[in-house]
């Protein structure tokens, strides 16, 4: 079992072998796709006129301040535009594709953070209202399992459910972390524009899950996440945690062979 994790626009610079590459890899054993899409949820915000804003957690992770209104677009484009997208892609090549957000089944279920630190303009602490950020708590696997028995490749948007039903923005890496332990998988492969971390100028091609925690302040904004991620994968049970770009031919494939990537293991 392998959990993918790519950007939303799956489309865009991604090596043209990629879908074919998929492909290949759901024919040989059971795959779920998990799907971002912040930078196309960020232009159809300021589209009808709702502009974004981000904030900074002492700990350095950048994230999305999510309010209702947000919410609200963050699901529609999340659960729609670009989750039918990537299924219509698939489906082109002969892949038994069917797009799910968390909300359906209630199978990705978060709690609504109520209040939220982060760090101000001059880098001091402060704390605001938590809006509709959501912080995974339980994921309850029953329908991606009956999906993957019946052949079909379950393709994902991380929007969640909180306990009092309301839709949540959850971040995509650590959904794909949360979603691989709870299907005891094997792997879980985050795609991104880069081969994988780099410190000091250098690919770091292979790290223990403790190298991975002592090297997190170190890691800019984006890839810290998908280290964070990598961790929370490994210390809920999953082998392996791998950092791959998805601009070289069969992505996929290459990062499975631990092919110019970071590879991050207990």
């Amino acid at each position: 079992m392998n959990v993918l994790k790519i950007g939303g626009s799956v489309v865009d610079g991604i090596h043209e072998t990629a879908i074919y590459d998929l492909k290949n890899i759901s024919e040989q054993g059971r795959l779920v796709i998990v799907h971002g899409g912040g930078k196309e949820v960020t232009t159809n915000a300021n589209k009808l006129g709702k502009k974004q804003e981000f904030v900074v957690s002492p700990g350095g992770i950048k994230s999305r301040y999510t309010d209702k209104e947000t919410a609200e677009i963050f699901t529609m484009v999340m659960a729609g535009k670009i989750n039918k997208s990537i299924v219509r892609m698939l489906l082109k090549e002969g892949v038994k594709a069917v797009g799910i957000s968390g909300i359906d089944g209630g199978f990705l279920q978060a709690d609504r953070k109520k209040k939220l630190a982060i760090l101000n303009s001059n880098g001091r602490k402060m704390m605001i209202e938590g809006g509709y950020t959501g912080k995974i708590r339980s994921v309850d696997p029953a329908l991606m399992i009956l999906l993957l028995e019946k052949g079909y490749l379950p393709v994902i948007s991380p929007v969640a459910i909180s306990e009092e039903y309301d839709f949540l923005n959850v971040d995509g890496d650590r959904a794909a972390a949360y979603i691989a332990s709870a299907l005891n998988a094997e792997r879980v492969i985050f795609v991104t524009d880069v081969h994988g971390v780099r410190l000091d100028d250098k690919l770091v091609r292979n790290m223990t899950l403790e190298e991975a925690r002592l090297a997190l302040p170190r890691i800019g904004f984006g890839m810290e996440k998908k280290v964070l991620a990598a961790i929370e994968a490994l210390q809920n049970g999953v082998k392996e945690a791998i950092i791959s770009s998805g601009r070289v031919e069969r992505p996929f494939s290459r990062s499975m062979a631990h092919d110019n990537c970071t590879v991050i293991a207990n």
